[in-house]
């Protein structure tokens, strides 16, 4: 069985062979469900804690 990863942005279950992996200069490895994920961390620079649509923001509430 594949291992499945979290989206390093929102949260989410990725699945092996789908989503997108970045790579940064310093040797860390970033797991990405969509291009939305990666263009708001990476990009735009937004807070995922501020978001509804993350999981991160569900966790700040409660």
């Amino acid at each position: 069985m594949p291992k499945t990863r979290k989206c390093s942005y929102c949260g989410t279950e990725v699945e092996h062979g789908t989503g997108l992996l970045f790579v940064q200069k310093t040797g860390t490895v970033l797991t990405f469900c969509s291009n939305k994920c990666k263009k708001s961390q990476l990009v735009l620079k937004r807070d995922p804690k501020k978001l509804k649509w993350t999981e991160r923001y569900e966790r700040k509430i409660m």
